[in-house]
């Protein structure tokens, strides 16, 4: 066999390998060194850009309008009314929108990643529903405050995935299986919802109703503040398992071979990814589609096989701010966020299901 011969890879043989053939920027300082696909990067400053002009157009519109660079003297002026419209009344908004879409997005990924079903998102396989029955106890059985809707959204996700998990009757959150289950239990905590809105009084049953359609209105500083702070922490938790994430796309095996405890770790993954969740749906009600929708536009976007985290989370965040301004401005009615959420997610999940089938053609 000749050198031209060792070199060249027989056609049709062995997996493709992640990111050959792919423009990568490494830094190192000291002992360490990182590594940063350009695609991903471009991708990501992209995405940020975007975010940041939906983020100042939507303080600069509404009944108060305002230019581009009156919104920014306003951020940093604290002496006039143009900072209380902007700052006391729009950022908080905004931020949640921005945060929530991001947490939405990174839940959806992790679900994603670890059933490797892109069908495998919390909204889909009942986890939002399970955060909304949880809040709905608090709200109209106990009548309690945020942090205890909170709680409950927290305690009906977890029980929810719990009793998903154990429907599947497997010691794995892979197979087609999962999201089966995770549908009718969805649908069952559905009925469960509209039950309860039904039984209680008119007035709790409305707010209820329209805090269920997925709603940022009336969000204060309180509110965000407590939610963006649960999602960081969340996050930060996040990155210690993102090496052990990637591990398990592998497979178990091969995830135990380098030395990562598979069960334990997947464990972690969901209940962070819950958490997120419910976090989200505590605040402003359970947004869909986001959830379902970022992974996978991001990975289509960045062009890789494998999880792409920071690009989800920033796409999540575009896809909600820019609902939620288009909630608030597109029609003469402000509308719930989820609303839009639905059309737009509904939209892709067609399109998704199509181009799936014709694959398989």
């Amino acid at each position: 066999m000749t050198p031209e011969q060792q070199e060249r890879p027989a056609s049709g043989t062995g997996p493709k390998r992640e990111g050959v053939g792919r423009r990568t920027v490494v830094l190192r300082r000291g002992g360490l060194s990182l590594r940063f696909d350009v695609r991903t990067l471009a991708v990501c400053a992209v995405l940020a850009a975007a975010c940041l002009l939906v983020a100042l157009v939507s303080l600069a519109s509404g009944d108060f309008t305002l230019s581009l660079p009156q919104v920014v003297t306003a951020i940093f002026d604290g002496g006039d009314f143009a900072h209380t419209v902007v700052v006391e009344w729009r950022m908080p908004r905004i931020l949640a929108a921005l945060v929530f879409g991001a947490a939405l997005a990174v839940s959806g990924a992790i679900f994603q990643s670890l059933t490797r079903n892109f069908l495998a998102s919390p909204d889909i396989i009942g986890f939002s529903t399970g955060s909304y029955t949880g809040a709905l106890v608090v709200i109209i059985v106990i009548g309690g405050s945020y942090l205890e809707v909170a709680a409950g959204a927290l305690v009906g996700g977890m029980a929810t995935a719990a009793v998903v998990f154990l429907l599947t009757a497997r010691r794995s959150l892979q197979g087609f299986r999962l999201i089966v289950v995770g549908i009718a239990v969805s649908a069952m905590l559905a009925s469960l919802n509209t039950w309860m809105m039904l039984r209680a009084e008119l007035d709790v049953a409305m707010t209820a109703a329209v805090w269920g359609a997925g709603t940022l209105n009336g969000i204060g500083w309180q509110q965000t503040g407590t939610a963006c702070l649960a999602v960081a922490v969340l996050l930060v938790l996040l990155g210690q398992l993102v090496r052990p994430l990637r591990q398990l796309e592998m497979g178990d095996d091969a995830a135990r071979s380098l030395g990562v405890p598979a069960e334990p770790v997947r464990l972690g993954l969901v209940l962070i990814g819950v958490a997120l969740v419910a976090t989200v749906s505590a605040a402003a009600g359970p947004i869909t589609f986001v959830a379902l929708a970022a992974p996978q536009i991001a990975r289509r976007l960045t062009k890789t096989s494998g999880l792409s985290l920071a690009p989800a989370a920033l796409l999540g965040a575009l896809l909600l701010s820019a609902s939620d301004y288009a909630a608030q401005h597109a029609l003469s009615t402000a509308l719930p966020v989820g609303v839009v959420t639905v059309v737009i997610g509904g939209c892709y999940l067609a399109w998704m299901l199509v181009h799936e089938a014709r694959k398989r053609l």
